[in-house]
């Protein structure tokens, strides 16, 4: 569990796989109608472009010692026509790439939330939230421009690198090996600093993601941190990730800035060669002053597509970072999943059988060992015992949020491994200790049990748990907006319209960890008459700390040391003056007092 803190690094083992990048480039299948379009725009606006040193060329050489006015002014005409297509051919790759670019963003995003959805609840155990948001956000971000206009202008760019080569060799062969040797030297120049250029960007991606996290956690708790003054000591946590922030970025730029004074360097001197050749060549008569002119053009032409080509590459380098920790994540398997086969669970009747359940959160550290019991359909069942003696685990097993490592879980005599996730889950109702509100307004929330219940369907689950009440007195009733997470609400308002939640999904299992533990005595009395009538017929898994709540359930389960220690009713337990009679007259006299 070391990972699940704000300040550990994610390690990300072994070189990049490129395989990551043509899973990327797949999101641009369902446009490559756009994709073929903007290329031949942009193709044919850059074979244009770089006819315009040859054009200048000819009206040096042969257009001017001619005097031919008119052929100038064609030529003239010609350049104006070339540059008014390329403005034109520019606007429409912006606009279309900047579409295609967000709409594969779009497309990543979701799939990288979705497959989050199927993801257990051990893997948002073992790490921070924010960290996992700062992957379905910022790193998705990051991409945009890569896929906007990088890869468009990268085929481009490679184009004309290789038409001016072509025209070089053409104008004149030696020009052109003084050009390559300048262009050997900054490739090599380029390849030894790759390594680097990587690393610098992974590390700042991890000190990103930590920085994330901690605002999510300070966010979090805020309460807590105001309530203990700890915001002094908050702010210097937050600056120490921030300057770590700060310095990878920069370790990273300044690798990166490494790129434009090499080609500044590598182009000025490659033309400086050029020029002091080629005008020592004109001297000799071996060469024309339109050729060199022409030249000089395409050799300031060749160095601006390698430049792209370069930024290009920073920007891959940048993105391979962000890449690695997206598909990290998606190729991350559910550990809980329909098995190959799985069938969809029939109307479940309610009977429920643990045989010989081991089940461990971590490898070597056992939770249950060797669990069995049976509870029939329509039972209430009370699971008490010490904190951390794996109540909830077994409710959780029910449902199945965890596998278990051996034995069977078994409802109606079903082994649940083998029927789908759906259809177990959507026949149980679930109120964990945790409860969670949503954004929107009360009747969204309880309806988030049952999408198409009615109003009234709705209003008579909030009676049934004396939520009505309350509900009615807030300015909008039930359409009363609430905050994420509830927090204009009690935390026992909170409970009740998460239990009208688990209510109205109207299960045959019913699963309520600590239901009551925010609701007044008064309240919990009323609760318990309405609920008499609704837990008729469903097998109902009850935690409760506040043994009185739990006194009339037909079975009740001690769990300690790892497994059931005690079964039976009230009456029966506190008979044998075993643990469950050692618990309640310990809480019965500490109430007393």
């Amino acid at each position: 569990m070391a990972r699940n803190k704000f300040d550990v690094d994610e390690k990300l083992e072994g070189e990049f796989n490129f395989g990551h990048l043509k899973r990327l480039l797949k999101y641009l299948k369902p446009h490559v109608k756009t994709v073929i379009l903007t290329l031949f725009a942009i193709l044919s606006s850059s074979a244009l472009n770089l006819l315009s040193p040859m054009i200048t060329s000819y009206a040096i050489d042969y257009k001017i010692p001619q005097k031919d006015l008119a052929g100038i002014i064609f030529l003239g005409l010609g350049l104006f026509l070339i540059y008014l297509y390329n403005a034109f051919t520019v606007r429409y790759r912006i606009t279309s790439m900047s579409k295609m670019g967000q709409s594969v963003v779009e497309r990543l995003r979701e799939d990288l939330f979705v497959h989050l959805q199927t993801l257990p609840f051990s893997y948002y155990d073992s790490r921070p939230h924010g960290k996992i948001l700062v992957r379905v956000i910022n790193y998705v971000n990051a991409l945009s421009d890569l896929l906007s206009n990088g890869i468009i202008n990268l085929i481009s760019d490679i184009f004309n690198v290789a038409v001016i080569f072509a025209f070089m060799l053409y104008i004149d062969l030696r020009l052109t090996g003084i050009v390559v040797v300048g262009g050997v030297i900054f490739t090599i120049a380029v390849f030894s600093l790759k390594d680097k250029q990587r690393r610098a960007w992974q590390l700042h991606s991890a000190k990103q993601s930590n920085l994330n996290a901690y605002i999510h956690e300070s966010i979090t708790g805020i309460k807590v941190t105001q309530s203990f003054t700890r915001e002094w000591e908050n702010q210097k946590i937050f600056e120490k990730q921030s300057q770590l922030v700060k310095d990878s970025f920069m370790k990273g730029k300044i690798i990166d800035i490494c790129i434009w004074p090499l080609i500044e360097t590598v182009s000025t001197l490659t033309t400086a060669v050029v020029f002091l050749v080629g005008a020592h060549w004109i001297f000799t008569g071996s060469i024309t002053v339109g050729k060199v002119i022409a030249f000089t053009g395409y050799v300031s032409m060749f160095w601006n597509p390698i430049m792209n080509i370069s930024n290009f590459y920073n920007s891959i380098n940048n993105a391979m970072a962000y890449l690695e920790r997206i598909y990290e994540t998606m190729d991350i398997q559910p550990t809980v999943r329909d098995v190959e086969g799985a069938v969809e669970m029939p109307p479940i009747k309610g009977d429920v059988e643990f045989s010989h359940v081991y089940f461990s959160y971590d490898e070597g550290k056992p939770v249950l060992e060797d669990v069995s019991f049976k509870v029939k359909s329509g039972e209430t069942v009370a699971l008490v015992g010490p904190t951390g003696a794996g109540k909830t685990t077994i409710i959780n097993i029910i449902s199945r949020f965890y596998d278990i490592d051996r034995g069977k879980v078994l409802i109606d005599g079903q082994d649940i491994k083998y029927v789908t996730l759906n259809s177990l889950r959507k026949q149980m109702g679930v109120m964990l200790q945790d409860t969670f509100i949503f954004s929107g307004t009360i009747m969204d929330n309880i309806r988030y049990g049952k999408l198409d219940a009615t109003d009234e369907e709705v209003i008579e689950a909030a009676k049934a748990v004396c939520a009505h009440d309350f509900i009615m007195t807030l300015e909008n009733g039930y359409y009363t907006q609430v905050n994420e997470r509830g927090s204009r609400l009690s935390a026992g308002q909170r409970q009740l319209i998460s239990f009208a939640r688990a209510l109205l999904a109207d299960p045959k299992i019913l699963i309520l960890d600590e239901a009551t533990s925010s609701i007044d005595t008064q309240t919990e009395i009323a609760l318990q008459k309405g609920l008499n009538r609704l837990l008729q017929g469903r097998t109902t898994f009850v935690i409760a700390h506040r043994l009185s709540t739990i006194k009339n359930a037909d079975k009740i389960m001690f769990v300690d040391n790892k497994n059931i220690q005690e079964a039976g009713n009230h009456e029966e337990l506190m008979a044998k003056r075993g643990h469950y009679y050692k618990l309640y007259t310990a809480q019965y006299n500490l109430s007393a007092v």
